[in-house]
């Protein structure tokens, strides 16, 4: 009987929440995308930037806030152990973004970085090298690119400041 009961409270609960909008209407600010400088993952930061932005409907053409930057990969292989039984890859990204209003003032900078690394196979003969490259270099920029929304979010960007 009590399992009923529960299951009778439970059914109501979320019946009464599926029925309930919130909407969250604030007062953002809209960004539009132009060039992140570098080869093909400038192309992918912008990309990633224009996704995420549009799905948090930050993203119109016509905005007066345009976000400009340029994202930058570098590798290091080092040794951790005597006997060079492990080596390693470091791969470090470093995201440098700026959005300026209409006036190509600046009213807001972001530069952050971020490392990983991964098991290094000793010869160039193996595809895992390079796919463990590029899942890396995609993770970082697009975990850095998220950190970027996340401060962006809600900031009163005045020229100047």
């Amino acid at each position: 009987m009590s399992k009923i009961k529960l299951l009778i409270l439970l059914f109501n609960f979320f019946l009464f929440t599926s029925c309930v909008e919130t909407r969250l209407d604030l007062d953002v600010n809209k960004f539009t995308v132009n060039q992140i400088e570098s080869d093909e993952d400038g192309l992918k930061v912008k990309n990633l930037l224009i996704m995420h932005l549009n799905s948090y409907q930050l993203l119109d053409q016509k905005s007066e806030f345009k976000i400009i930057g340029n994202i930058k990969h570098d590798t290091d292989l080092y040794i951790t152990n005597i006997d060079n039984t492990s080596d390693r890859e470091n791969i470090s990204s470093e995201l440098s973004l700026k959005i300026l209003d209409k006036n190509n003032c600046v009213v807001y900078e972001f530069n952050d970085s971020l490392s990983q690394f991964y098991l290094y196979a000793s010869s160039e003969k193996f595809k895992s090298n390079t796919e463990a490259i590029k899942k890396i270099k995609f993770n970082n920029s697009e975990y850095l690119v998220k950190q970027f929304i996340n401060d962006i979010f809600g900031e009163t960007l005045i020229c100047g400041q």
